[in-house]
């Protein structure tokens, strides 16, 4: 094995030069470091290290890579960190040994979706500050992408086909754009750590709580008021919050109703019970009508009896305190969890910590 850490002059010739010349191995060469030596580009005879395993290029001055880069397909760590690249390189697709690829600190606006095609090997990748505002759905076809790092772009959103990415343990967005988290992220078996810090996030979806192996949630400094029904129950070790604009318990007075429900909840409970119940009539007649099926599929539980409702009738908060496992953030005493209630016969029979937080929606 050859590494090779040596002086680097700016001129064209001395680069060529000095980047075969000091390369003793030839072919057999292993490890190539240059960080930190003012390169501006990479020598085409980089194309003759076919053996080339890791290669080492941050700190320098490159705007693109050469041609010749494709042709080291037993290379598996690539580091271009802090250089001048506007996209991520087209030459990586043909890398296919490739399991490490760092290509922070650039200013890639631009990721080609056919990338991901060669990159089946691919573990980690690490895109931090740089200048993105979305990510390829052709991601999902990094089978083997364990930890993915993109903070400090311009995201908007997360694409769901990140979702299926069954292997990743480690995902980190935080300080961008994104607004909204896919219902699909309970896909995500694997993940360990979450890391969503400093975005415009507002809702958490319910199915984040089937995540029962995450163990590190970071969602400070975003828009969250209310979490998801069920999150108490998490198997955290990190939680952290601060900085957003949570309900806090400041009970007020409020009008009691009588409960009207329209004919269709009435037939929706009805129909929605009965089969939780196992009711041998109902269950083969709605095989005739699948438009039924896709309404009742949007019924809820309530807090209170249990029962199942269609139309959300009040929307509660209760404050439950945060788990002694979880380390958290210092000034976090009580957790808001949403909670959905089906009338207000079951609202009045409420416990001493849950408070309504919506008015009666009209039916």
């Amino acid at each position: 094995m050859c590494t090779v850490p040596f002086f680097y002059h700016s001129s064209n010739f001395m680069e060529e030069k000095l980047f075969f010349g000091g390369v003793k191995g030839g072919k057999t060469t292993k490890i190539i470091t240059l960080n930190g030596k003012k390169m501006r580009k990479i020598p085409s005879t980089i194309g003759n290290l076919t053996g080339l395993k890791v290669l080492n290029l941050q700190n320098n001055l490159i705007p693109s890579v050469c041609s010749e880069l494709s042709t080291l397909t037993q290379l598996t760590v690539l580091n271009m960190g802090n250089n001048l690249l506007e996209e991520v390189p087209e030459e990586v697709k043909y890398l296919t040994s490739l399991t490490k690829l760092h290509l922070f600190g650039n200013r890639i606006s631009r990721f080609a979706s056919e990338i991901c095609d060669g990159l089946k090997n691919l573990t980690l990748l690490n895109l931090n500050n740089n200048q993105l505002t979305y990510i390829p759905k052709e991601v999902s076809r990094l089978e083997n992408l364990i930890y993915l790092s993109v903070n400090h772009n311009q995201l908007t959103s997360i694409p769901r086909e990140l979702c299926f990415l069954k292997n990743l343990c480690e995902l980190q967005l935080n300080y961008n754009q994104i607004s909204c988290i896919p219902e699909d992220i309970w896909f995500l078996k694997s993940l360990q750590k979450l890391f969503l810090a400093r975005n415009n996030i507002e809702v958490l979806p319910e199915l984040l709580c089937h995540l029962i192996n995450l163990k590190s949630l970071d969602i400070a400094g975003n828009l969250i008021q209310i979490f998801p029904s069920g999150f108490q129950y998490m198997k955290l070790k990190e939680f952290y919050c601060e900085g957003n604009p949570l309900y806090l318990k400041h009970p007020v007075g409020a009008i009691k109703k009588l409960d009207v429900l329209s004919l269709q909840e009435i037939t929706s409970r009805f129909i929605m019970n009965q089969l939780i119940e196992m009711n041998p009539f109902l269950m083969e007649a709605m095989a005739w009508y699948p438009q039924i099926w896709q309404t009742i599929s949007k019924g809820k539980l309530c807090a209170i009896c249990g029962k199942s409702f269609l139309a959300m009738w009040i929307e509660c908060v209760e404050f439950v305190p945060p788990s002694k496992n979880w380390r958290t953030s210092r000034n976090l005493k009580l957790v808001p969890l949403r909670t959905l209630i089906c009338s207000f016969a079951c609202f009045n029979q409420r416990g001493p910590n849950q408070f309504g937080i919506a008015h009666v929606q009209n039916q």
